[in-house]
């Protein structure tokens, strides 16, 4: 295809792919997603990092602000937006930025990538501060806009990242503070990067937003105790967190979670103490909101 990078390349196990059977394609695009598990765990040490990073920016009152375009774009405000009723965060704490607007995530605007003033622009929009943590998004790693964007959060004394599935050049390592390239291979359709790059860029979000949110207490065994009690379905979540932590009837647990303000970490803390939620609180505070460094709330 004449370009040397790892997304634009022709997959040779997919050169039939128009002659396959429907079962056929779903044999075949399934294969090459096993592939992806593997490919992003070759990266972990470098998610790890961003993880760290992501956590460091919390710690000093920053933000972990994700910055794509395209497909790249739409995961990063999803993983953002899912954060406040999962974790509890306040919505500005985990921002996701797309090219073109927020209209660009349900219709394609595909020249918007191409101006990296634009994406400078952005930065400038959400008052950037060196508290961030900023990470760019561009499966090809080319992306202007992402390069604009990450340019000037540099200049402004933010940290950054870079996430792509093609082999980063030495510049750009060089550049960045980290730099996470899960090489997934050519996809089933050539340049189709929704696919494979899709595929491993949502579960690099996942894991450096849920590993920094465990780092933070916002997780208590495998059990996510800060989830926002904004819906039926959270509020039941909660009150079998409650039921299962504090070994309580439904009745009891509905009722201490109301006591607690809908916030199941304070009732944990208040079951197992026997306290009310202005001290409950008052410890999670002092403990960095780890229920397992509250005195007495282990046993």
């Amino acid at each position: 295809m004449l370009d040397d990078r790892l997304t634009e390349q022709r997959n040779p196990r997919s050169r039939r792919v128009d002659r396959l059977s429907p079962a056929e394609i779903v044999a075949l695009i399934n294969d090459e997603d096993r592939t992806v598990a593997a490919a992003v765990g070759e990266e972990a040490a470098a998610i790890a990092r961003a993880m760290e990073l992501a956590r460091d920016a919390f710690g000093r009152g920053g933000r972990l602000i994700y910055v794509g375009a395209g497909t790249s774009g739409r995961l990063g405000v999803l993983d953002a937006a899912e954060m406040p009723p999962t974790y509890r965060t306040d919505p500005s704490m985990v921002v996701g930025v797309i090219a073109g607007g927020h209209g660009a995530l349900v219709r394609a605007r595909e020249g918007a990538e191409d101006d990296p003033r634009d994406g400078a622009r952005e930065m400038d929009r959400l008052a950037l501060a060196p508290a961030d943590f900023v990470l760019g998004i561009a499966t090809s790693g080319t992306t202007p806009f992402v390069h604009g964007a990450l340019r000037h959060a540099r200049e402004r004394g933010a940290r950054t990242g870079f996430l792509l599935c093609t082999p980063p050049s030495a510049e750009l390592r060089a550049t960045h503070d980290v730099v996470i390239a899960p090489l997934v291979g050519p996809e089933v359709i050539t340049g189709s990067t929704r696919m494979k790059a899709g595929t491993a860029t949502k579960l690099v979000l996942n894991t450096i937003t849920t590993g920094a949110m465990v780092l933070m207490g916002k997780v208590h065994g495998n059990l996510m105790v800060d989830l926002q009690v904004t819906c039926r379905k959270l509020q039941d979540r909660g009150e079998r967190i409650l039921m299962t932590t504090a070994e309580l009837e439904r009745e009891p647990a509905r009722e201490l979670l109301q006591e607690a303000g809908g916030h199941v970490k304070t009732a944990i803390v208040m079951a197992r103490l026997g306290i009310a939620a202005e001290e409950a609180r008052a410890l999670l505070e002092e403990s960095g909101g780890r229920v397992a460094d509250v005195p007495g709330a282990i046993e």
